[in-house]
């Protein structure tokens, strides 16, 4: 049978009247799916036995399943997910504050190669549906019994190669009678994909935007982001002036702190040349190198470094933040958790 979380509002509303229903009766349905997160039909109240009856002939309601789960000592819990089909995604819960902020995936593994990544060690499987997505939201909810404040896209994939399911998720995740989160509190990544900020700019809701730059010349980008070499950092940044003068918003770009590869002074200078005219602030993430991680190239970069490149940036008069590392007791990292599991179930 189908699973009903597989179709948008629009089909469950259109379900019901097709039936000979009213149309509210959808709403109340989907409701009960993405604001009450029921497992069972039975649990829709104030649905009819005689319409939940028929619900359950036709639809069932299905979840991601748990497959592992890692606390870290500051509040970070890591997910390792396994959807209907098998395919195993992470998700992670960050807490910061008064901030709680999930990190979910758009894919299954990835395509885009960025060698400081876990997720690039593993292929793309596909992208996730939908429903997918936001079922790692709604899953979370229920296992933590806590609501979000903040989403993120940074976790397995490249969200703009799976822009359409995307939107989508973002409309069930912003809606009232579903997640119910305001868009300004959704920030969608991409590691540089030109096309979809593109298309992006065209989505009506005020969703932020975070672009993984991680160096400041096509030399060193093409070597950690083989992505540069289709869409050199020059088209990437004018693809997001377009996107700040259509959305009217300013952007963020993650700066990846690797030792000896873009930690230097003359980088710091050169960020500071490349986003003077940008509305912009900063993200300064030192490189998370897992001590189990023995084939990577880059090693991890000491405190002095990161801090020492910060004061660069900042006498450059930039909106420049350090994002603390979290999780590193754990396999927070991202795709480093499914690649220890799979990699024990002889799957990697």
């Amino acid at each position: 049978m189908i699973n009903i979380k597989s179709l948008t509002k629009k089909q469950v509303v259109q379900y019901f009247i097709d039936i000979g229903e009213k149309t509210f009766k959808g709403k109340q349905v989907f409701k009960w799916l993405w604001q009450k997160y029921v497992l069972d039909f039975d649990e829709m109240t104030d649905i009819s036995k005689k319409l939940r009856e028929k619900l359950k002939s036709e639809f069932v309601i299905e979840y991601p399943k748990i497959l592992k789960k890692q606390i870290s000592k500051d509040g970070t819990i890591k997910y390792l997910l396994e959807l209907n089909d098998g395919v195993t995604i992470e998700t992670v819960w960050i807490p910061s504050g008064r901030r709680n902020t999930i990190c979910i995936s758009t894919q299954a593994g990835c395509a885009m190669g960025c060698k400081f990544c876990y997720t690039a060690k593993q292929e793309l499987i596909r992208n996730l549906a939908f429903f997918e997505i936001v079922d790692q939201i709604v899953i979370i909810m229920i296992d933590l019994k806590k609501r979000p404040t903040n989403i993120v896209t940074m976790g397995m994939g490249e969200p703009l190669k799976n822009l359409k399911n995307l939107e989508e998720a973002i409309e069930i995740i912003n809606d009232e009678i579903g997640i119910g989160i305001a868009a300004r509190k959704i920030t969608v990544s991409t590691v540089g994909f030109v096309p979809g900020i593109y298309e992006l700019a065209k989505y009506p809701k005020q969703i932020k935007l975070s672009v993984s730059l991680n160096a400041t010349n096509d030399k060193i980008r093409d070597y950690i982001m083989p992505i540069n070499k289709i869409y050199p950092i020059e088209k990437l940044l004018y693809s997001v002036k377009h996107f700040i003068k259509v959305k009217r918003k300013r952007v963020t770009f993650e700066y990846v702190l690797i030792k000896g590869v873009n930690d230097s002074k003359d980088d710091a200078d050169r960020l500071i040349e490349l986003t003077k005219d940008i509305e912009c602030k900063i993200n300064i993430i030192p490189l998370n190198i897992s001590i189990n991680d023995i084939d990577s190239p880059f090693k991890p970069i000491d405190s002095k470094t990161v801090e020492i490149f910060t004061k660069w940036m900042m006498k450059g008069h930039k909106a420049v933040t350090i994002r603390k590392s979290k999780g590193r007791d754990i396999d927070a990292a991202c795709g480093e958790l499914r690649i220890e599991v799979e990699g024990k179930n002889g799957k990697g």
